[in-house]
Order: structure tokens, then sequence, then C-alpha cells
């Protein structure tokens, strides 16, 4: 039993992107064509995560030319480069499988707003670099050129 554990532990991803069931997400997908690869961005909706170690899955779901496509990815496939959230969701439910019979509007998910300070920590934690805001030139005072005439 151990001997499996160390195997599943090698192949484990030391770290996981943070996302939930209800989160938009792009995952970028590496794709092998003969000798090439490359990087297929997939964006959908997470509705589904099954968690079991090593064989750790979640369910994306789009809609594509008006037909649902649903695709499983697993979590710790060497394929899943990166999962990356687009829009975090506000829902209540751990499957949302009910998603599927919805149309139009009606599948949409609210949008789970956040907070600046937890933005902020969000952004400090993930160790992604703030842009500074720009700030507007001061505005322009008459020349003294004139003044003095």
């Amino acid at each position: 039993m151990n001997e499996i554990k160390a195997i599943e532990a090698g192949q484990m991803k030391e770290e996981v992107d943070s996302f939930k069931v209800g989160d938009t997400v792009k995952v970028h997908f590496k794709i092998i064509e003969g000798k090439t690869e490359r990087i297929q961005i997939y964006e959908g909706l997470v509705i589904a995560i099954k968690n079991s170690r090593v064989g750790k899955t979640f369910i994306v779901r789009k809609n594509s030319y008006g037909v649902g496509v649903e695709r499983v990815f697993p979590l710790h496939s060497p394929r899943v480069t990166k999962v990356e959230v687009v829009r975090p969701g506000k829902v209540r439910r751990a499957k949302l499988y009910y998603i599927r019979s919805k149309i139009g509007k009606a599948a949409k998910i609210k949008e789970l707003i956040v907070s600046r300070k937890a933005k902020a920590s969000a952004l400090a934690s993930a160790k992604i670099p703030m842009l500074p805001v720009a700030k507007a030139p001061p505005p322009e005072q008459p020349a003294e050129e004139e003044a003095a005439e």
C-alpha cells in the first residue's frame, strides 16, 4: 500500500491552480500532433470537481455554436499546463449538473463579487506584480510670460 502512495505522490503536481465549482476558467491544454506540440485554450464553466488524489478531475462545460460541450480534465495531468480563472462564480451547490438543461441567460451563474482587500491579498499571494495606477497630469497653468506683459 505504501508503494502505491509513493508512486501517486511522485505523479502529483506540487502547485495546483486554485479554482472552484461555478468559476469560468481557461484551461491551457497541451495537444501533441505528430512531432509538433501546441497549447489549446478551452474556456468554460466548471460544473463538477471529483476528488480522488491523483485521479482528481474537473468537468468544464461551454456552448459551441448552440451545442453544449463538456470536457473532463485530469487535474494532475502533465498536459494541463495552467488553469486560469476568468470570472469567479457564486454558487451554492457542489455539482452544477442542472446547467445542462438550461438555455441562454438561464444558464448563467452569478459573479462572485470580492472586496478590494481580498483581491489585493489574492494578488499578493499569487505573486503577481500589481501594475501602478496611471495618474492624470496636473492641469496646465497659464504661462508666466503672458502675465508679465
